[in-house]
C-alpha cells in the first residue's frame, strides 16, 4: 500500500473516532477520575476509570478538543479495558515511544487502531494532542497504586 493511501487510511480512522467517539460518557460508580488539560492548545480531558482487582474493568472520557486528542482518548478507552493496570501503563509508555519516534516492541501488544496516531509524530506540537488522554490514564493508574 502506498504511503498516500496509508496515509488517508490513517485519517479516516483518527476522524472516525473523532466523529464517532467510543466510551463517551461517565461511570456513575465508584471511578478514579482524573482531568487534564492542555493550556497551549485549550484541548481538556476527563478520564474515568474503574478498576477491579487490579484489572482495568471499564473505562471512559469526556472533553473538548481537537481531533487528535479527541480521537485518542476514544481509543485509550478502548484498548486499555480489561488490562491488568500494570499492562495498561505499558501500553502507554509504547504509545509514549511511539508518539517520539522511537522504537517500540510492536509484538507486546496489538496496537489496531491507536497505530493511525503514528503519524502526529511528524507534528511536535501535535504530540501533546495526542498524549493528553493517555497522560491522565497513567497519572490515574499510578495515583491508585500508591
Amino acid at each position: 500500500m502506498s504511503t498516500h493511501n496509508l496515509d488517508t487510511l490513517y485519517r479516516q480512522v483518527i476522524m472516525d473516532h473523532y466523529k464517532n467517539p467510543r466510551n463517551l460518557g461517565q461511570l456513575s460508580d465508584d471511578t478514579l477520575t482524573v482531568n487534564l488539560n492542555n493550556p497551549t492548545c485549550g484541548d481538556r480531558v476527563q478520564i474515568q476509570m474503574k478498576i477491579e482487582d487490579g484489572q482495568v474493568e471499564t473505562a471512559k472520557f469526556e472533553g473538548e478538543g481537537c481531533s487528535i486528542s479527541m480521537a485518542s482518548a476514544s481509543m485509550m478507552t478502548q484498548a486499555v479495558k480489561g488490562l491488568k493496570v500494570n499492562e495498561a501503563l505499558k501500553m502507554s509508555k509504547i504509545f509514549s515511544d511511539m508518539m517520539l519516534g522511537k522504537e517500540y516492541d510492536e509484538d507486546l501488544f496489538d496496537l489496531g487502531d491507536i497505530e493511525a496516531l503514528q503519524g502526529v509524530a511528524k507534528f511536535p506540537a501535535r504530540i501533546k494532542c495526542a498524549t493528553l488522554a493517555w497522560k491522565a490514564m497513567e497519572q490515574g493508574l499510578n495515583e491508585q497504586e500508591k
